[in-house]
């Protein structure tokens, strides 16, 4: 069997990584551990995931003309993603402030730069949306820019997978556009019932304790995550979606699991896009 197709329209960013004891509060400076410099990016880091969870997987976005964009680039071809809709914009490009405590937990602030210029998709770029098996989106670039790709994709039976974060309010058009909605729990809260109930497959995820599944024909599941050593919880969520859409013609019965146990690897490791198992590491540690 072919491997499957997912196109990812969304965001790259340079993320800036501040390893501390705890947390600041409001208005406090502290001392940190360890800096790192590292590729990430909603988008770009669950391209990374999908392609290293088996997927063949094409990447549409914006890079800037600064020093990160070759970094940002070269992240993407390491993983064997397909780079040819990789733009090249002047300014800019995207970054991401992380600081993440001893415990595992982050705080993150995105500058998008770059991936704000992602506002017209290319016949081309609209021509690979709709070659893919599984199109997968955030809200990292403007949202009528996930509209457009969504709705392309729906038009050529492409299943429409979104991760809505960071949270905002979805518009209607776009809720009816999408087959699979990917949210954590404090997402699923900010979009409500009535999103959430108009969706044909949502997978919630919950944290260590796996993910739920539902599906507008009444079908529930839950799937736990392995025990693992968290270190640090960034790309977990990234993980996730990434092979989530790889394995999602599998049903969910299999993607869902096979998806927690990406995820949970993920925490196992520091950085975002850097932190995504391989194929062969999730089946070896899928719960039995």
């Amino acid at each position: 069997m072919s491997a499957p197709r997912v196109a990812v329209v969304g965001s790259v960013n340079m993320d800036l990584l501040t390893a501390t004891e705890r947390l600041p509060g409001p208005g406090e400076t502290i001392l940190g551990s360890a800096f790192a410099a590292t590729p990430g990016g909603k988008g770009a880091n669950q391209a990374i995931a999908a392609a290293r969870a088996g997927g063949a997987v094409t990447f549409i976005g914006a890079v800037g003309s600064d020093v990160f964009a070759l970094d940002l680039r070269q992240a993407l071809v390491d993983a064997e993603v397909d780079t040819r809709y990789l733009r090249e914009v002047d300014g800019p490009s995207g970054i991401a402030a992380i600081t993440v405590d001893a415990a595992g937990e982050n705080s993150i602030v995105v500058v998008p730069g770059a991936n704000s210029t992602v506002v017209d998709l290319t016949p081309a770029e609209l021509a690979a949306v709709a070659d893919a098996d599984v199109l997968l989106c955030q809200l990292e670039i403007p949202l009528g820019t996930v509209v457009a790709a969504a709705a392309h994709a729906a038009a050529h039976g492409t299943v429409v997978m979104v991760n809505p974060s960071p949270a905002q309010p979805l518009p209607t058009e776009l809720v009816e556009l999408i087959d699979v909605l990917l949210v954590n729990q404090t997402e699923a809260a900010q979009l409500g019932a009535e999103v959430i109930g108009a969706v044909s497959h949502v997978v919630t995820t919950l944290g260590s304790s796996g993910a739920d599944y539902a599906g507008s024909d009444g079908t529930t599941l839950h799937a736990g995550s392995p025990a693992v050593e968290v270190v640090d919880t960034t790309g977990a969520g990234d993980a996730f979606a990434g092979a989530l859409s790889v394995s999602w013609r599998g049903g969910p019965g299999t993607a869902v699991p096979f998806a927690c146990t990406a995820g949970a690897l993920a925490t196992t490791r520091r950085g975002a896009s850097t932190s995504s198992p391989t194929r062969t590491e999730i089946e070896a540690a899928i719960p039995g």
